[in-house]
């Protein structure tokens, strides 16, 4: 008796806490002025970043050119910058005919990957078809180069002097440049062309680095409408019976309709809006009448900056006042400031920022933070929480280029309502359901051109494979033979035999009438027929391009019309489509 394997049972390490020991805070490659001590050979301690690994990188920073010398055949320059460290080169954008162009260009290389001593910044003439000619070019030692770490001050660009190829003579022009040895807690870091992203082109360098994304301070906006005096309509035979319109950007929201036709109105209604810091947006209050039951008319119309409105912290009253409005239309016309009215509609408002309240910016179920909008309110804190964010292995592979698995990995952190941090670039695909429509007809008419060349050559003729004949039983012929209702002795059955065939036939001929449409289905494309093939596909094309150039909402509606379409016009014959398709072959009419 063998005993059963069970499964192996997972490590159970995998799932437990490891203590890592990355090397934090270690000590910084420190070095002089160009010309002094390089930073190999002594270094200083800092605290900067020390929660990270620190990562070391070579800047270059290309301001400006001055005084190129032009071509002698064309006599204009095209100039471009190309940093060269090791097998590693970064190059500006070009300008056209411009002897003092500024690039204002940072480059940063890994210290990790420099395989060179030396940094060369070629200064060179863009061509259009034959090999970009050299101006000059600047020499740096590695040995050389200073370092600089925050909070010190920004290295100074200087100017140099271009020098020849061989570095033996100088040459006219000059660039200005500042290279130094930093860490990823340099200012220019973000925003710097990076060696380890090469194939990177364009605005793509800024989508790679990470970012912080301050989330904005927002606030309730409480508007309180409680009532309007000497409203006038334009139809001067009716009071008015209006209602308060208010909008804060893209929010709107509308007070009740005064039950009476007053033009003295009353509302003591809320309306709550979501506002956000520096209050750049404006209130606009607009008073409309219902003329009729289809219309709204406008009679008048306030604006007032957000920023202008007092904060209420606790549940102190906030003082109303009385606010003139601005009577809509009137004036305009005519451009006269003596005929203007002296009196105006005016509407009594309580408005007040509301700061005691937490802003609902997130779901209910998973909320991160509950403080009020006022930083006065806030408790005080208990500790500082420092997050650093080292690094991630054993990521699924989601994507393959090159033959190689990789992962767009990117981190974000988020505590609250402070920031959120990015770190690389994340792809997404979004499917569109407007192209499966003529996706699938477009695939039909491919189908059905891949089909021409093996289009039948001859006419169909019978087959006795299909009709199964030649082995045919006894027994099955003599129940084919056998009259109806069958001629055996026993009633029993005879009953049962009568009820079998009976039931047999109908599923028999159900299951053929399937397989005589799935047949004409597939005759639509096989060039059975050519002229039925061919006017499908050629149908297929147009119905691949009409459905592309319009909205899937506009199909649906105009198939619905003419499915419910009023019996005066359908017609008592088959339809196009029908009659199309049931003269379509199948394999019925090659059967005995």
């Amino acid at each position: 008796m063998s005993a059963a394997k069970t499964a192996p049972k997972p490590n159970q390490d995998d799932y437990k806490l490891k203590d890592t020991k990355p090397e934090l805070g270690e000590k910084w490659p420190h070095g002089g002025q160009r010309g002094g001590t390089g930073w190999i050979y002594s270094e200083r301690a800092t605290s900067t970043y020390d929660l990270v690994e620190q990562m070391f990188y070579l800047y270059v920073r290309v301001v400006k050119a001055k005084e190129l010398p032009p071509n002698p055949v064309t006599g204009n320059v095209d100039p471009y910058v190309e940093v060269k460290v090791g097998n590693y080169k970064g190059k500006t954008r070009h300008f056209e005919k411009k002897t003092n162009p500024e690039w204002k260009q940072v480059f940063a290389f890994s210290k990790e990957k420099i395989q060179s001593s030396v940094v060369e910044v070629f200064v060179r003439d863009k061509e259009m078809v034959a090999r970009d000619d050299y101006i000059g070019k600047v020499e740096f030692d590695m040995h050389e180069v200073p370092t600089r770490v925050p909070p010190d001050s920004p290295l100074a660009p200087q100017w140099y002097r271009l020098e020849n190829l061989r570095g033996e003579t100088r040459t006219r022009g000059e660039v200005m440049l500042a290279v130094w040895m930093g860490t990823q807690a340099d200012e220019a870091f973000p925003e710097a062309w990076h060696s380890d992203s090469a194939s990177v082109k364009g605005e793509g360098v800024y989508n790679i680095r990470s970012k912080v994304y301050v989330n904005p301070k927002l606030w309730y906006l409480r508007v309180n409408v409680i009532e309007a005096q000497d409203v006038e309509s334009h139809d001067k035979s009716q009071p008015p019976q209006v209602f308060v319109k208010a909008q804060v950007g893209q929010q709107v929201l509308k007070t009740k309709l005064c039950p009476t036709k007053t033009p003295n109105p009353m509302w003591n209604e809320d309306l709550v809006f979501v506002a956000a810091e520096p209050f750049e947006e404006n209130l606009v209050l607009t008073v409309e009448n219902k003329a009729s039951p289809g219309k709204d008319e406008v009679v008048a119309k306030l604006t007032l900056p957000l920023n202008k409105f007092e904060t209420r912290m606790d549940h102190r009253p906030v003082h109303s006042r009385w606010y003139n409005v601005e009577r809509f239309g009137f004036g305009v016309l005519e451009g006269d400031k003596g005929n203007e009215l002296k009196f105006s509609s005016r509407i009594h408002l309580r408005v007040c920022l509301e700061g005691a309240y937490h802003v609902l910016d997130e779901s209910t179920m998973y909320i991160s933070d509950t403080r009020p909008t006022a930083r006065q309110l806030w408790k005080q804190p208990i500790g500082i929480l420092e997050v650093g964010i080292l690094s991630a292995q054993g990521l699924t592979p989601m994507k393959t280029n090159n033959g190689k698995s990789s992962t767009d990995a990117y981190c974000v952190a988020k505590y609250g309502g402070g920031s959120s941090s990015q770190q690389s670039a994340a792809k997404t695909n979004d499917a569109k359901i407007e192209l499966i429509l003529p996706t699938i007809f477009l695939y039909m008419f491919l189908i059905g051109i891949w089909n021409f060349r093996k289009r039948p050559r001859h006419p169909p003729h019978m087959d006795t494979k299909i009709s199964w004949a030649e082995a045919a039983h006894p027994d099955e012929l003599d129940e084919e033979f056998d009259t109806f209702p069958t001629s055996k002795a026993q009633d029993v059955i005879r009953m049962r035999y009568d009820r079998l065939r009976s039931v047999a036939g109908r599923i028999q001929t159900v299951v053929g009438d399937i397989a005589t449409q799935g047949e004409r289905l597939q005759a639509l494309l096989s060039w059975r027929d050519p002229r039925a093939t061919f006017l499908f596909v050629i149908f297929c094309l147009v119905a691949a391009v009409a459905l592309y150039v319009t909205p899937f909402k506009m199909v649906i509606s105009i198939a619905g019309i003419f499915w419910l379409r009023h019996p005066k016009f359908r017609s008592k014959l088959p339809s196009v489509p029908s009659n199309f398709f049931k003269r379509l072959p199948s394999g019925a009419d090659s059967m005995l």
